[in-house]
């Protein structure tokens, strides 16, 4: 049988021997059994410029140069105006 789960966010830090330690105190008291699942960026993550340069120097995307893939103008579209 299920068991009825709530989700609460909450940010931390794993420290130098794995445990990971809350900024905040939960907002239950325990002791109470609990699912964890911990969403970490990745080491090797690469950051968004080096991603663009890798991505623009790419001879995949050189057909992009053709002056055939220029379809829009200047006058195509319409303006955005995100003021409300």
């Amino acid at each position: 049988m299920e068991i009825p789960m709530t989700a609460i966010e909450m940010t931390g830090t794993v420290d130098e021997h794995s445990q990971l330690r809350l900024d905040s105190s939960l907002p239950f008291s325990g002791p109470k059994r609990v699912r964890v699942i911990v969403l970490s960026t990745l080491e090797d993550e690469i950051d968004e410029i080096s991603w663009l340069q890798a991505a623009s120097r790419n001879t995949a995307f050189a057909f992009l140069a053709d002056p055939v893939e220029d379809i829009y103008s200047i006058n195509d579209g319409k303006p955005f105006n995100d003021k409300i």
